[in-house]
């Protein structure tokens, strides 16, 4: 996957998450015409021409009408005179450092795709990856591996049965040391949260893409919940703070959680449903679907067996289809392989995800590694020697493995 720009250094850093927080709260993540702004001009000159701050100069003019009609856009979806006069509400009360002082009173921050830890999955969206992320939670988390996560997503009215199989596999693939991503929403996705955080080994063991902004938990009755993701894992939104969670938004946010991640299961699923979104975004994305049946008389598993009728997902059942589903992207990992709790104390969090990297048979490659496990090559190459000290990891080869 592609990596994340250099980042700039100092205060050339601040100037573009200003920017970007400003840009933010200016534009919605579905704006075409923002989004190219921003990628041809930069954050920093995007905003003050997005904004109303200067004009568009006539090199910058050209360049963007260039990637316009090379991304296929129309000709009147690129008019920065009419795209500025949907921005202009907004840009007349614009204060970005307001909205990143609200975030940090809450125990946020924000991340940019200039920083080292920006999650390089995100790259897959092209010109609808998100402007930035903010966020609660240990934000060494951050660049966690797509590759180690899965989504398990579905209906807010779920019936006991999809709540028990969303625990089931949730639970499951925790214990195996996946990274559970959701929607923090009621019903499947508190089933999914629930779940990892209880039985979750991986760092972190849980992801919430809130719809709304992260001064404000919502759904209120999830409050609790969300905040034990917080402690343990991480809460993400594209939005700034302060804005609502709408319908179009929890449509958007959908996007960010099949990129994050190495496959989409969805549980349970209306004829017409959210959860169908995201699993269309990982398809589109070709992330793998499962969908999990349910009773043909069940409104409530009307929307899984659409996905599966239509292609658009594989039937699963148990965590370990789900693993046989994602296994090409994500090396998914067998029961046997789940690391005993002797063998985890007092290791890293980077050692721990390159012990659950390292196959048990065929020796595998420093570079593979630290693909699979999300690690520098110099972080690779240390964990390895210091796995072979505590014999956890021997050479196989070229390459290296667990040690039996």
């Amino acid at each position: 996957m592609d990596t994340a720009p250099t980042a700039p250094a100092g205060s050339d850093l601040d100037r573009v998450r200003v920017a970007r927080a400003g840009l933010c709260r200016l534009v919605e993540p579905t704006d075409a015409a923002a989004m190219l702004l921003l990628a041809v001009l930069g954050p920093v000159a995007a905003l003050e021409v997005a904004a109303g701050h200067r004009p568009i100069g006539p090199a910058e003019h050209a360049a963007f009408v260039r990637a316009a009609a090379d991304a296929g856009l129309r000709p009147h979806q690129v008019q920065i005179g009419r795209c500025r006069e949907r921005w202009a509400a907004r840009a007349r009360s614009l204060d970005p450092g307001a909205d990143l002082g609200t975030a940090a009173r809450h125990g946020g921050w924000f991340a940019v795709p200039e920083d080292p830890d920006w999650p390089g999955a995100l790259a897959d969206l092209g010109l609808s990856a998100p402007v930035g992320l903010w966020g609660r939670g240990d934000r060494r988390l951050l660049p966690f591996p797509a590759g180690r996560a899965i989504a398990v997503v579905g209906s807010r009215d779920c019936s006991t049965y999809g709540r028990q199989v969303a625990l089931d596999l949730a639970g499951s693939l925790a214990g195996r040391g996946w990274t559970v991503v959701s929607g923090g929403a009621y019903g499947i996705d508190q089933a999914a949260h629930a779940a990892a955080l209880a039985a979750g080994t991986g760092f972190p063991p849980t992801v919430s893409v809130m719809a709304g902004g992260i001064d404000r938990l919502y759904p209120r009755g999830n409050d609790a919940l969300l905040r034990d993701v917080e402690a343990r894992g991480l809460l993400l939104s594209e939005v700034a703070p302060g804005c609502t969670p709408s319908r179009y938004r929890f449509l958007q946010r959908n996007r960010i959680i099949a990129a994050l991640t190495a496959g989409t299961v969805v549980v349970e699923a209306r004829w017409r449903s959210g959860a169908q979104s995201t699993a269309h975004r990982a398809d589109a994305l070709s992330r793998p679907v499962g969908a999990v049946p349910g009773s043909v008389h069940a409104g409530t598993s009307a929307g899984c067996h659409r996905l599966v009728r239509e292609g658009a997902a594989v039937l699963v059942t148990d965590a370990d289809e789900v693993l046989e589903l994602v296994a090409p992207l994500g090396a998914a990992l067998t029961p046997e392989r789940t690391c005993p709790a002797a063998d985890v104390d007092g290791l890293s969090h980077p050692d721990r995800r390159l012990l659950d990297a390292l196959p048990l048979t065929a020796g595998s490659r420093p570079d593979r590694l630290a693909a699979v496990a999300g690690l520098s090559p110099r972080e690779v190459l240390g964990g390895l020697h210091r796995l072979e000290e505590r014999r956890l990891a021997e050479r196989a080869g070229e390459g290296w493995r667990r040690r039996r």
